[in-house]
């Protein structure tokens, strides 16, 4: 697959401070996995889903799910913000829902009753 996705040596560079301290074993090549993290999640695919070139799909949840755990990677998102030194927060909600034609009708009871 040529549209994998692979994070530069740079951006190796500014996420590098905020990984944890490996105690004991060391950790799998961190690019490849964070990569496949990364794809993973920009695809909305399910993790048995990753590409191979990004090694077990197991390490790559278990890695999502201990680093999520221990919030590093919302350190991670935070330390990225603050280096960019915008004061001022914007969110976008980008949220479609449609209802279902029959929504109107969830309040009401059998037999025409309101709840």
């Amino acid at each position: 697959m040529s549209d994998l996705f692979w994070l530069t040596d740079a951006q190796m560079a500014r996420l590098e401070p905020f990984f944890p301290k490996s105690h004991g074993k060391p950790r799998v090549d961190d690019r490849r996995v964070l990569s496949g993290i990364i794809f993973i999640n920009r695809n909305g695919l399910r993790w048995r889903d990753a590409p191979t070139a990004y090694g077990p799909h197991k390490t790559l949840y278990n890695r999502w799910k201990r680093w999520s755990d221990k919030g590093i990677f919302a350190r991670m998102m935070a330390g990225l913000a603050a280096e960019h030194g915008e004061t001022k927060t914007v969110m976008i909600d980008a949220t479609y829902l449609k209802a279902h034609r029959t929504a109107t009708s969830l309040g009401v009871k059998k037999g025409g009753v309101d709840a």
